[in-house]
C-alpha cells in the first residue's frame, strides 16, 4: 500500500495564530482563561486546552466581569464586542485576519446601502459574527439555492454578496452564477473571500484524487472547512472518510485500496494525521508514505498584544 499526504497539513496560519494567542494567554495569566466559542473547531485541541483550564463559554453572561476572554478564530459581532466592554472584561481578538477582511467588506457595502446577500451555513459562528456587520434591514442570508430562489429583493437593486470563509469553491461558484442570473446589478468583494487555507485544501483533495483509489480526511465534525474536504473527494468520484482521530478510521474500508490519500482540515493537528499514518502501518506495516511540498509553509500571521 502506498499512501499519498495531500500537500497541506497542519494547522493553517489563522488557526496557528489562534491557538498561540490562548498558549501565550494561558502561559501569562495562568488558569482560568475564557474563550468565547470553540478556539478552532477542533476535538483534540479544544480538549487539550480544556485539560489545562480553559474555559469556553457561548455567551458572555457565563464570563465574570472585570475577567480575561479570548475571542475564537471565527470572529464576533459589534454587539458581542460592546457586551465585552460592558462587563468590564479584558479582551484579545484571536480572529482569522481573512475573516477580519470579510467584516471591512460588510461594513463598506453597508455604509454604501448595498442589499447583501451572506452565503455560508446558517448557525456557523463565522457567519454569525460576520452577520453583525451588516446593517439588519439589508442582511440576506442564503445557504443554498433554494434560498436563493426564495429572495425577494428587487433584481434592478444594487447588490453585493460575501461568502463564509470555509466553503466549498465548487459549490459556492454555482450559487454566485445563480446570483448572478437573477441579480445583474450584483456586485463581488474586492477579493474572493473563500480564504487561501481552504481553497488550497480542496485543491490538494482533486489532486489526490487523481492518484488514489481512497481518501481519508482529519476533521472534528464541527469543521466546516474539513467536512467540505470529504465532499470534494466524493465529488472527484472517490470513496472518501472523515475521522476525528485516528482510532476512529475503520481498517476494514482499507482492504483492496492501493493508495490512500491522506489530507486534513485547516483546524487539525499534525500529530493527528502522524497518528493515523502509524495506525495504518501497524497493519500494513509496508507501506510507503509519499509527501508533496507545502505551498503554505512560510504563511504566518502576526499575533495581537497579549
Amino acid at each position: 500500500m502506498e499512501i499519498y499526504l495531500a500537500r497541506t497539513q497542519g494547522f493553517c496560519a489563522g488557526v496557528a495564530s489562534a491557538v498561540e494567542i490562548v498558549e501565550q494567554a494561558l502561559s501569562k495569566y495562568g488558569a482560568p482563561l475564557y474563550v468565547f466559542h470553540e478556539i478552532v473547531h477542533n476535538t483534540f485541541v479544544v480538549s487539550d486546552f480544556k485539560s489545562r483550564g480553559v474555559i469556553f463559554v457561548d455567551d458572555l453572561s457565563e464570563v465574570p466581569d472585570n475577567q480575561r476572554v479570548i475571542f475564537s478564530a471565527h470572529g464576533v459581532s459589534p454587539a458581542v464586542i460592546e457586551e465585552a466592554k460592558r462587563k468590564n472584561l479584558k479582551f484579545i481578538d484571536a480572529t482569522c485576519p481573512l475573516v477580519t477582511k470579510v467584516h471591512r467588506e460588510a461594513i463598506l457595502f453597508s455604509k454604501r446601502g448595498y442589499e447583501i446577500v451572506l452565503i455560508g451555513h446558517k448557525g456557523h459562528q463565522e457567519l454569525i459574527g460576520t452577520s453583525g456587520y451588516v446593517a439588519p434591514d439589508l442582511l440576506h442570508v442564503v445557504e443554498d439555492e433554494e434560498d436563493i430562489d426564495a429572495l425577494t429583493i428587487d433584481p434592478a437593486k444594487t447588490i453585493g454578496y460575501l461568502t463564509q470563509t470555509t466553503l466549498s469553491v465548487t459549490e459556492t461558484k454555482e450559487l454566485i452564477q445563480k446570483l448572478k442570473a437573477r441579480f445583474p446589478n450584483l456586485v463581488a468583494p474586492p477579493r474572493e473571500d473563500i480564504c487561501y487555507a481552504t481553497q488550497n485544501r480542496q485543491d490538494a483533495v482533486k489532486e489526490l484524487a487523481k492518484l488514489c483509489d481512497f481518501i481519508i480526511i482529519c476533521g472534528s465534525p464541527n469543521s466546516s472547512n474539513s467536512n467540505r474536504l470529504r465532499e470534494t473527494g466524493e465529488e472527484e468520484g472517490v470513496a472518501s472518510s472523515i475521522i476525528d482521530a485516528a482510532q476512529e478510521l475503520n481498517i476494514e474500508l482499507l482492504k483492496g485500496k492501493n493508495k490512500v490519500g491522506i489530507s486534513s482540515g485547516a483546524s487539525v493537528p499534525r500529530t493527528i494525521v502522524d497518528r493515523l499514518i502509524e495506525r495504518i502501518q501497524k497493519y500494513y506495516p509496508e507501506t510507503i508514505v509519499n509527501s508533496l511540498p507545502d505551498p503554505e509553509k512560510n504563511i504566518v500571521f502576526p499575533l495581537p498584544a497579549i
